[in-house]
């Protein structure tokens, strides 16, 4: 048999099957876009350039990565939401949108189970409560100290729903308080912290571990219940004095809720590969981040029961619906 005539029946045989299997075949065949709730710079921003580096090798197309910072990752996830189901545009995000978001704001404009197929998740990790070097706060002990006598005078800032709930979070176990500022994103917080605006914040490993290791901010602990093979010599929140203390984040990758189930399925193929790619791999290798992969009915699942575990959180925590 001739090689046009097996072109041929490859493409009868795809069209005998339907449309969805001809499409599965031949995707991607144009760029994709990436919709990122957080700004250039973030944890979430890392990891989607980095897999966006490896799909774009896998399948010779580029990759758009769309920054849509803000309102607490609901721009983006509106925008992800409302795309064409086609699967040239994939929402890369985090607990945040999917999980936190719904507890946080009275309305989204967005239901993040019903408007979106899952594709796998991405990656999982902790945080680390941090000051300046120059900070009189030595050690938690030293933060809870302060905030204990002079209740609301500390200032922390957080740019996602991970930060915040993490101060959140110990504000409720220690029985302190603080004021809260909110940021579009991590790295502008961060930014914030450095120039002595704020006085503290719980930052993701991805946008904070460097500037920890050059010394350029001093941390008080981590948020994971064990501690970081990077960070060994930081304690755990629980450690430090604050009992019952774990909280971290998560990523994961989804499309419109209407995409076919085979191109979601090659889109998922294409993910899992890249976080086994190189980008990817440094990419955990210097950010404490765990590689984590699902299934889209795993992802899902996960979803549900952590929608549930913010829910309680951030109602212990007292945090008001906005």
């Amino acid at each position: 048999m001739t090689p046009t005539r097996r072109t041929t029946l490859a493409c009868l045989l795809l069209a005998a099957l339907g449309p969805a299997a001809f499409a599965q075949a031949n995707f991607p065949d144009k760029p994709l876009t990436f919709i990122i709730p957080f700004g250039a710079g973030s944890a979430t921003d890392q990891l989607a350039r980095a897999l966006a580096a490896s799909i774009t090798e896998q399948t010779k197309q580029a990759v758009i990565v769309d920054n849509r910072a803000g309102a607490g990752g609901m721009l983006a996830a509106q925008q992800a939401a409302r795309a064409p189901a086609d699967g040239y545009t994939v929402l890369v995000t985090t607990n945040s949108t999917q999980s936190a978001n719904p507890h946080l704001f009275k309305k989204l404009p967005y239901d993040p189970g019903r408007d979106f197929r899952p594709l796998t998740a991405l990656g999982r990790g902790g945080m680390v409560l941090v000051v300046r070097p120059d900070s009189p706060y030595r050690t938690l002990g030293d933060v809870l100290a302060k905030a204990k006598r002079d209740p609301g005078t500390l200032t922390f800032g957080s740019g996602n729903s991970s930060s915040r709930v993490a101060v959140e979070m110990l504000k409720q176990l220690s029985g302190i308080d603080m004021l809260w500022v909110g940021y579009k994103s991590n790295p502008n917080a961060l930014t914030d912290l450095l120039g002595g605006q704020i006085d503290l914040m719980a930052i993701d490993t991805v946008t904070g571990l460097a500037q920890i290791q050059a010394g350029k901010l001093r941390p008080l602990g981590v948020s994971t219940p064990q501690r970081m093979p990077l960070l060994n010599g930081v304690p755990t929140i629980a450690e430090a004095g604050v009992k019952g203390y774990d909280i971290g984040y998560w990523f994961g990758a989804y499309v419109p809720a209407a995409t076919p189930v085979p191109v979601a399925n090659a889109l998922r193929e294409l993910f899992v590969k890249a976080t086994r790619s190189s980008h990817a791999g440094a990419f955990y290798a210097n950010t404490a981040t765990e590689p984590w992969t699902t299934t889209a009915d795993e992802l899902a699942r996960f979803q549900s029961l952590d929608t549930e575990k913010w829910g309680r959180v951030i109602k212990a925590a007292g945090i008001e619906a906005e």
